[in-house]
C-alpha cells in the first residue's frame, strides 16, 4: 500500500497515478478534497483523506485512519507544500510561521506519525520532497527557501542515523528545480522572482512528468539524495560561484523591474 501527500495536483497527483498503474492502492492526502476527486477520477484503486499537514494532531488522525482503512504503508511519498513569493520587506511574521508550519513541520508531523511506523517494520520505501531551493536560494523567496533548507537538512540527517542504525528502510531525498506544475502559480501570482518568470515564459520550467519519473526510476534503485533535471547543476552553481549566481539571479531581476 502506498501514500502520497500533496495528491491533489501537480507532481503529487502524478506519483500517486504512477504508484496506482504499478498496482499499488494508493491513500491520497491533501487539504484540496475536489483535487483529491479530480486525481481519484483516473484508473485505479485510490483512497482518498482530507488532512491539514500543518496539524500534528491532524496528522495524527489521518495516519490512524489509513491505518485503519488500508492497513500498513510500503511506499511513502511527501509532496505538499506551499511556495508563495514574498519579498523580505514585504512579508509578515505570520507569513512566514505558516509557510513553515505547512513545509517544515508538516515534514515533521508526516515523520513522526507516517514514516516511524515504517522505521518499526525496518521495510519500504519512503520519498521526501525538499527542494533545490534550499540550497540554490532565489530573491523574494526567502522564507520558501529557509523551509525547504530546514526540510533538507532534517531529511538528509534521519537519512544517515536510519543507515547508521542498519535500518532496512530506504529514504530518499528529493530536491528539485522549478517544475511547471499549479504549486508554481503561488510564485508567478505573488512576487515571482524574475528567473522563475522568466523560465515559465520561456518554457525552461522543468516538465512534472518526466521529473516524477526520473525520482521513480532513482528511488527504485535506492537512490538517497535525488537531485532531478537541472537540479545537481544548480546546486553546483551556487556553491562553487555564489557571486555569479546572485549576479546572474539579479540580471532577471533587474529586467522584470524594467518591464513593470
Amino acid at each position: 500500500m502506498a501514500l502520497v501527500t500533496g495528491a491533489g495536483s501537480g507532481m503529487g497527483r502524478i506519483y500517486a497515478r504512477r504508484l496506482a498503474s504499478e498496482g499499488y492502492r494508493v491513500a491520497i492526502v491533501d487539504i484540496n478534497e475536489a483535487g483529491l476527486q479530480q486525481t481519484a477520477e483516473a484508473e485505479g484503486d485510490f483512497f482518498s483523506f482530507v488532512c491539514d499537514i500543518s496539524s500534528d494532531s491532524a496528522v495524527a488522525i489521518c495516519a490512524a485512519a489509513v491505518a485503519e482503512a488500508l492497513c500498513d504503508l510500503d511506499y511513502f511519498v511527501h509532496c505538499a507544500a506551499l511556495m508563495p513569493a514574498i519579498s523580505v520587506q514585504h512579508e509578515a511574521p505570520g507569513s512566514v510561521e505558516r509557510l513553515t508550519r505547512v513545509n517544515y513541520f508538516g515534514t515533521i508531523n508526516l515523520i513522526e506519525h507516517m514514516i516511524k511506523p515504517m522505521v518499526a517494520r525496518d521495510c519500504g520505501v519512503a520519498v521526501i520532497f525538499g527542494s533545490i531551493a534550499g540550497w540554490a536560494l532565489v530573491p523574494n523567496m526567502a522564507s520558501y527557501c529557509a523551509s525547504k533548507a530546514a526540510v533538507n537538512a532534517y531529511t538528509e540527517s534521519l537519512i544517515n542515523e536510519l543507515k547508521l542504525a542498519g535500518s532496512s528502510l530506504q529514504v530518499s531525498l528529493v530536491m528539485p528545480p522549478a517544475v511547471n506544475t499549479p504549486l508554481i502559480d503561488q510564485t508567478l501570482e505573488t512576487e515571482t522572482p524574475g528567473s522563475i518568470l522568466s523560465a515559465k515564459e520561456s518554457g525552461r520550467l522543468a516538465d512534472p512528468e518526466v521529473i516524477v519519473a526520473d525520482i521513480m526510476r532513482q528511488a527504485a534503485v535506492g537512490r538517497a539524495m535525488i537531485y532531478p533535471g537541472s537540479a545537481k547543476k544548480l546546486l553546483y552553481w551556487h556553491f562553487f560561484f555564489p557571486r555569479l549566481w546572485w549576479r546572474i539571479v539579479g540580471g532577471f531581476e533587474k529586467r522584470l523591474t524594467t518591464r513593470r
